[in-house]
């Protein structure tokens, strides 16, 4: 491991001493003190609420610090906004590209800050200059690229790049990548892997974030784990296995194993069945079936393909090939509509946006999936609707005060249950939820859970989807783990534990 207790006021290029950040009574980062060495890569892990992002943040100048002090260089630095970060030598490469695709390799590089040239008085682009610094820029990092090319027409691997030499053209001391390869095929992963080699060579300080596991074997020195808000350590990659590196993720959880449960039957037909699902470029040959009172949990990292496997199915996206049954029967011409009468209901993971309607009610919210049922003859009344609206905020115990006030002003855990009320009055024989717990506390997050185990206890079948994988162990009576649009694996919860289903989740992990 090593050592940070060592003074970080002079230690290395970039040093955190004692940084903490709180909300109200929330610490999301409680007195950080580390080093990160220049001309190194280091990868920064952490589940979900680590801390890692707030740490980010932070350094990008988005977030003031609560406390602690940040060094750069050997001089300790203040940041109000991103642009003292930026002027500071730090720079970001975010997960979503920010480039034009319509504007050419060069303009995207030096977009907002064009050369300029003066013609008879007449200032315009000097487009000349331009591209001659943008094809030095790119062949100083050793790429191959025309600057005069259209974003357009390059492979989302090679805009990567583009946005990394968009970044490189500010020459910053720091550079902090964010999940760059999520959208990358493996020749294009080779390509970004050999350019962060030739910045590391040029003395750059990179902060790599990746939740893939064999990523930090081939190209990061250090790996730096957060766990609950507080440095959990940070060891070479050289000495470091996959293992490890769980463990100081999840502690003592990464070996809890879930008590056993209740039995399901599996011997009867399948409320839902897939076979060879596949999506193309998103999902491919997904099997599995799903059985009446069973919470069939899938597990796996971002861009897996959990939430566009449970959209195509629901119809929501389109299904390239492979057969769906429900109840038995075979389904084809897949829409959301026809899946919602076939008895499917989906829970999407952006509530907000795509399942409430937030400036109606918390009455005509609790209605839009059942308008067909609850009408009579095409005609829909309030009167017609209440016994819907009351029987859901009884049963799911949502706290909405008045029914007819917008359903923005209730709390994240009641809009989440209002969804879930939503979809229950189609009287679904088959549920998805997708990330049911996201943006809740801790109480609401126990009283969803409640609400799931209650109605699958009724026979309801459940899909259930959460990027917590502590969640998935505790809420799912099986689970299969996705990776890359693959089911890789089906494990039994009461079998395993975090630091087994975390490295399912992971692409393989240290090379032999």
């Amino acid at each position: 491991m090593l050592d940070v207790a060592k003074d970080v006021s002079t230690a290395g290029d970039l040093a955190f001493h004692a940084v903490s950040k709180t909300y109200g009574a929330t610490q999301a980062l409680a007195d950080f003190t580390h080093r990160f060495d220049a001309g190194r890569v280091h990868a920064l892990m952490g589940k979900n609420g680590s801390g890692k992002s707030t740490l980010v943040k932070i350094l990008a100048g988005v977030t003031r610090p609560s406390g602690g002090r940040i060094v750069i260089g050997g001089r300790e630095r203040e940041f109000h906004a991103p642009q003292d970060a930026f002027q500071a030598g730090i720079v970001t490469v975010h997960q979503e590209l920010s480039l034009v695709p319509s504007l050419s390799i060069g303009e995207n590089i030096f977009l907002g800050r064009l050369p300029k040239k003066s013609v008879l008085g007449i200032k315009s682009v000097d487009w000349e200059r331009l591209h001659a610094d943008a094809s030095r820029l790119l062949t100083d990092m050793g790429l191959d690229l025309d600057s005069r090319q259209p974003v357009s027409t390059l492979s989302v691997g090679y805009q990567q790049v583009v946005e990394i030499a968009k970044a490189m053209s500010f020459n910053p001391r720091i550079l902090l990548l964010d999940e760059p390869t999520s959208a990358l095929a493996t020749r294009e992963v080779n390509q970004l892997f050999a350019l962060v080699r030739r910045l590391r060579e040029r003395g750059v300080t990179i902060i790599y974030i990746t939740h893939r596991m064999n990523e930090l074997f081939e190209i990061c020195d250090t790996c730096t784990v957060l766990r609950d808000g507080e440095l959990a350590g940070t060891i070479e990659m050289a000495e470091a296995t996959a293992d490890s590196i769980v463990e100081m993720m999840f502690g003592e959880t990464a070996h809890a194993v879930r008590p056993t449960r209740r039995e399901i039957d599996r011997s009867g037909e399948a409320v839902l069945e897939l076979a060879e699902a596949t999506r193309h470029g998103r999902f491919a040959d997904v099997s599995f079936k799903l059985y009446r009172g069973e919470i069939l949990g899938i597990a796996g990292l971002l861009g897996a393909g959990r939430t566009e496997l449970m959209r195509s199915i629901f119809g929501a996206d389109p299904l390239d090939d492979g057969m769906i049954r429900l109840d038995g029967k075979l389904v084809t011409g897949f829409t959301p509509e026809k899946m919602k009468l076939a008895g499917l209901g989906y829970t999407p993971e952006n509530r907000k946006e795509v399942g409430l309607v937030q400036i109606l009610p918390t009455h005509d919210n609790l209605c839009l999936a059942s308008l067909s049922k609850i009408g009579t003859g095409g005609v829909i009344s309030r009167a017609g609707e209440k016994p819907y609206v009351d029987r859901q905020i009884a049963d799911l115990q949502i706290k909405a005060g008045d029914p007819m006030n917008p359903v923005s002003s209730l709390s994240g855990g009641n809009q989440q249950k209002v969804v879930i009320g939503n979809w229950l009055n189609t009287e679904p024989t088959v549920m998805f939820f997708d990330e049911p717990s996201r943006g809740v506390d801790v109480q609401a997050k126990r009283q969803i859970f409640e609400i799931i185990w209650r109605q699958a206890k009724q026979g309801l079948a459940a899909l259930f989807v959460s990027t917590e994988l502590e969640e998935v162990l505790e809420v799912a009576d099986r689970i299969l783990v996705m990776r890359a649009g693959r089911i890789v694996a089906e494990v039994d919860p009461t079998q395993t534990n975090l630091t087994d289903l975390y490295r399912l989740c992971m692409e393989e992990g240290k090379p032999e």
